[in-house]
């Protein structure tokens, strides 16, 4: 049975009223969890840790990693949500989505690297739901299309933009859904929508069978796509394994930090006692903490004046670094070795780029600096993009021979 949430102060809507009376892109908000537990590596090749999955494992060896003091944390497996286009990209689409749709959206344009698992969970999604995608992917044409660019290919119309015109995405964006629209169309912004009060919301249709084109900004952060990833908590805080004000502390990578900001609102707005920890990967920490103070902003308009006091001066997320540092997209060595280990021992297959860093995180947190408190990692997916890694780090997939 469902928990009610706290009711906002200043009488505005509540996150439960708000979730129940979202219509949703996911037929569930379901997912699977599983339970990882952590042991010494006794092998030199590839250095680390040794992993067990206890929620796969044969019984008779499960046992082992229920042990006293063997540390152990549960991923999330939002990478299985859907075959193609799943993890946290089909979370964000979750209530932006339909709400498009109800604004009497046909087109739908945005943009992303060659390799965007965004584009291609946009493109996806969008053909499942009538509605016609148009990306603007950075760079040139692969000689080979393979992974999201393969997926964006085939269920998107794929444009591909100089950098130079990248660069500028708002104008790029706009300038080719005028052209998308024609004379007799419009363009909105997605986020000019998401803005809007729900209460607002009903079905519009074109007439004259004109274009009504809708802007998805690259990453797609807008405050829509918070409540996707609310939902998230509201399901997980209903599950018999996370116990009624247990301290948990709940794991993400970060590309834009839309994900880590909606987990750290749901968490607040249902009383739970999370601890939100974002690894940061393509940009500073006051970024970050700007796109946080935007994205809360936003969120209060969409509850009215519901929740002034839910944030304290440090924000609610607590934003930390990879264990290595660099460039973002950059492959260090050892690194794709790492996620064949972990795949070979737990069937959770990892991207070094993202994924990775949330499970290394993790696993430093139940190994002693999680104080205690059960840890969860949410896989946000992107294990497609292992395809796009494979072309252009083929040294590092160089399959070694073992004994």
């Amino acid at each position: 049975m469902m928990r009610p949430a706290p009711a906002l102060a200043g009488g505005g809507r509540t996150l439960a009223n708000i979730l129940s009376t979202t219509e949703w892109m996911l037929p569930s908000a379901a997912t699977q969890v599983h339970t990882i537990s952590v042991f010494p590596s006794h092998s030199s090749s590839p250095p680390g840790n040794a992993f067990s999955n206890l929620t796969t494992a044969p019984k008779s060896s499960s046992g082992q990693g229920k042990e006293q003091g063997i540390p152990r944390f549960d991923v999330v497996r939002d990478d299985l949500l859907h075959p193609l286009a799943n993890g946290n990209k089909a979370r964000k689409l979750d209530a932006l989505l339909p709400l498009l749709r109800r604004r009497g959206a046909t087109d739908l344009i945005t943009c992303g690297g060659c390799q965007s698992a965004h584009a291609a969970a946009v493109a996806v999604h969008c053909a499942e739901w009538g509605i016609r995608s148009h990306l603007l992917l950075r760079g040139e044409q692969l000689d080979v299309p393979t992974g999201y660019n393969l997926i964006s290919l085939m269920f998107g119309n794929v444009i591909y933009a100089a950098r130079s015109v990248y660069a500028h995405r708002d104008e790029m964006l706009y300038e080719h859904a005028r052209k998308v629209a024609g004379t007799s169309g419009t363009v909105l912004w997605a986020d000019d929508i998401a803005r809007d009060d729900l209460a607002m919301d009903e079905e519009i249709l074109c007439e004259n069978d004109s274009r009504r084109v809708v802007i998805v900004k690259e990453g797609a952060g807008t405050v829509q796509a918070l409540l996707g990833v609310m939902r998230l908590v509201e399901h997980l805080s209903n599950l018999s394994s996370f116990q009624k004000d247990e301290e948990v502390h709940i794991v993400v990578d970060a590309g834009t930090g839309t994900t880590a900001v909606g987990l750290a609102l749901g968490a607040v707005c249902l009383g739970l006692r999370w601890r939100v920890i974002a690894v940061m990967l393509a940009d500073t920490l006051e970024r970050y903490q700007e796109r946080e103070k935007s994205l809360i902003s936003d969120f209060k308009g969409l509850c009215h004046e519901g929740c002034r006091d839910m944030t304290g001066a440090d924000g609610l997320v607590h934003w930390v670094d990879r264990s290595s540092p660099r460039k973002f997209g950059k492959v260090l060595s050892g690194e794709i070795a790492s996620c064949r280990h972990i795949a070979q021992q737990t069937g959770i297959l990892l991207d070094p780029v993202y994924t990775l860093a949330a499970w290394e995180q993790a696993v430093d947190l139940c190994r002693g600096d999680g104080r205690g408190a059960k840890v969860v990692m949410i896989h946000t997916g992107g294990t497609l993009g292992l395809f796009g890694l494979a072309q252009r780090y083929p040294q590092h997939f160089a399959q070694t021979s073992k004994s």
